[in-house]
């Protein structure tokens, strides 16, 4: 086992000079960088530091012995990945200082982005969820048969996620061709390892997902870097995951602002003599591959280059903030084809049918296309929708998942990173609460913060009525109606869902896809049996009058057709949005001008819905054209009663007819 006091033992072994010399000045530059860094933050010029040094050696270790084609996946103290990359030092420092040639454009800070010319996709401060990410960078390796390897790191507290259990047992039970790198440093911030976890060896838990797990001293560079080679082309012959201990200490403070007073002082002086830096050039200059003359040039190159590179930086100047800029790139461009049916042949389609339809259509359309979900392939999901679809599209593409939501949601994501498009279902839409950090934080965000799109549907059955309770009925649609990034849509119709799950299948953003069950086996309609697409933002006037506009979405649309058949003196305007985000504003303000009254009904609960912002809407821009005030209605603020008596009293279906009277007598 590897501590403290164990001292660093080179072995040049058969490494030829080159080899051993591309080590060390991999190893110097980070280090060199750092000083300079802590420097400039004292100077004001920088606001904030993650420091790596002493842990040098394992991010340059592992850069240097995989293919610059495969992808890694650091974390604030791998800055030896970035520059052993060859990331040029100006882009790295503007990063630094959010300046325009960094990868953020200012959006986000220090090692917080990626970069697909350099193959590398950075952390999000929650730590964990990058270990998904690589599962799906590793999965989208293993279906091309590139014989690519993917390096994830994670440091010691990152370990204690939900996210690193999830992604390495997802990565076990698929084969994953992925390292798992812990950077086992002694501290989780300021709480040190064993109040972080009880076991001796990180690579002690790779027996319990029943996979390889190695642990080496993480200052030996030179070690780092022939286990990480040896295993690299090990898997790459035989994918699999290995979990990678690599035991080292962080000799300064979580950043630099926290300190190390939390930290026994005779710690730093034990691991002060195993620096990964001082002890491999020594071990150089012992066998002859380094002079003082060498180390003077080396080091006078490495200056020269962090000077330049500085220079640059701080000669570029900040953009003026730009509105529409920021606004507009927040998604990946994209315009839907204008896909309309080929022939006029139509049949009779339920909701869950049509749905099934599009699915398989878009499944023959993207050969890249990736379907994952709990029991989604023999047996056909819960609500048999891809019943039939391993026969006719294999494992590889239509794949059960363990019950691990994050995790294969980062999955979706890491596969998207890699080329390929990803579909998730969620067995129930109440489930994404335990995914909501990898579509809040990664595909909302991922385009606007470093021009990553997120090619990525997730499929949410949702809403109540069908006496489930109140963890299978919820209607979740405003949680992300709020989340900017996400695009949401929620048809009311089979034709609707079908044209609509097409164009979320072609456009390459995240879209939160709900199909609200109770409408799965319950309405039909006669959908074009061909290929055809329904641009989103666009929504659907279900009936046309001069009274009243209705607006809603889901099953809600239904009610309202309920209402108007019933009451046929009534003449309304009944708005299906069809789409959330986008919203067609155009359409509701119309609407709005001409009949001078609006409701806004849906299943959701009244506070916080959706349509309490389309009120405000509507009374921001139509005010004057307004005979009453906008109402809403939606269901009681409590959660779903199991109950069938209790549901029907909690939905807001007979309260929305009496407040329809109330608002046309107005």
């Amino acid at each position: 086992m590897i501590t403290a006091e164990t001292p660093v033992k080179f072995d040049r072994k058969k490494h030829k000079d080159d080899t051993l010399l591309t080590l060390y000045k991999n190893t110097l530059k980070p280090r060199m960088i750092e000083e300079k860094m802590l420097l400039l933050l004292r100077q004001g010029k920088i606001s904030k530091w993650f420091s790596g040094i002493g842990q040098e050696a394992i991010s340059v270790g592992v850069a240097t012995a995989l293919n610059t084609d495969e992808y890694i996946l650091p974390m604030h103290r791998n800055l030896g990945v970035f520059t052993t990359r060859g990331i040029p030092l100006n882009r790295l420092f503007s990063q630094f200082q959010g300046k325009p040639s960094g990868f953020t454009q200012g959006r986000d800070r220090s090692f917080h982005f990626g970069t697909q010319e350099y193959k590398i996709v950075g952390m999000i401060s929650h730590l964990g969820p990058q270990l998904g990410v690589a599962d799906g960078i590793a999965l989208a390796n293993k279906i091309k048969k590139n014989k690519h390897v993917t390096v994830v790191f994670s440091g010691d507290g990152g370990a204690s996620e939900g996210d690193f259990h999830e992604s390495i047992n997802t990565a076990a039970v698929w084969d994953l061709p992925v390292i798992f790198v812990i950077e086992n440093n002694g501290y989780g911030l300021s709480t040190p390892s064993n109040e972080q976890f009880k076991c001796k060896s990180f690579a002690d838990k790779a027996i319990g997902y029943g996979i390889e797990g190695v642990s080496i001293d993480g200052n030996n560079v030179l070690k780092v870097y022939e286990t990480v080679k040896n295993l690299a082309e090990s898997i790459r012959e035989n994918p699999r995951p290995v979990i990678l201990e690599c035991v080292t200490f962080r000799m300064r403070g979580h950043e630099e602002a926290s300190g190390t007073k939390y930290v026994p002082k005779e710690l730093f002086d034990v691991w002060g003599r195993k620096d990964p830096v001082n002890t491999f050039e020594n071990y150089l200059i012992s066998e002859g591959v380094l002079t003082d003359d060498i180390i003077e040039k080396i080091r006078a190159g490495i200056k020269t280059e962090i000077d330049a590179g500085l220079e640059l930086a701080f000669a570029e100047t900040l953009p003026p903030p730009n509105t529409l800029k920021e606004i507009t790139e927040l998604y990946k461009p994209f315009v839907v084809s204008n896909a309309t049916p080929s022939n006029d042949l139509k049949t009779n389609m339920r909701l869950i049918d049509a749905i099934s339809n599009a699915m398989k259509l878009a499944m023959q359309k993207h050969p890249n296309l990736v379907l994952m979900g709990q029991d989604i392939a023999e047996y056909g999901g819960v609500f048999k929708i891809t019943d039939g679809f391993v026969e006719e599209f294999g494992k590889d593409r239509v794949r059960n998942t363990p019950l691990c939501e994050s995790a294969i949601l980062g999955t979706g994501f890491g596969l998207s990173i890699n080329g390929h498009k990803a579909m998730v279902e969620m067995q129930f839409a109440d489930f994404v609460t335990e995914g909501m950090t990898q579509i809040i934080n990664n595909l909302a965000k991922s385009h606007y913060r470093w021009g990553q799109h997120a090619d990525v549907v997730v499929r949410m059955p949702t809403g109540a009525g069908v006496a489930a309770g109140p963890f299978h009925s919820q209607s979740n649609e405003a949680w992300f109606f709020k989340t900017p990034g996400l695009k949401i849509a929620y048809p009311a119709f089979p034709s609707d869902a079908k044209g609509l799950l097409l164009a979320a299948f072609e456009d390459p953003n995240p879209v939160m896809f709900f199909e609200h069950k109770g409408l799965y086996r319950s309405i039909s309609e006669d959908v074009p049996t061909d290929y055809y697409t329904i641009p989103f933002g666009k929504a659907r006037l279900v009936k046309e009058g001069s009274h009243v506009t209705i607006v809603s979405y889901g099953l809600a649309v239904h009610w309202a057709l309920d209402y108007l058949n019933e009451n046929t003196d009534v003449s309304a305007d009944l708005i299906d949005l069809r789409t959330l985000a986008p919203l067609d504003t155009e359409a509701i303000y119309t609407s709005a001008k001409k009949t001078g009254k609006v409701m806004i009904l849906h299943e959701d609960t009244l506070t916080g819905g959706i349509g309490g912002e389309i009120a405000a809407l509507i009374t921001e821009n139509c005010f004057e054209y307004l005979d009453a005030p906008v109402m809403r209605e939606g269901s009681l603020d409590t959660p779903v009663p199991m109950n069938a008596d209790l549901e029907i009293n909690f939905l807001p279906k007979e309260r929305f007819k009496q407040k329809m009277i109330h608002l046309l007598n107005y």
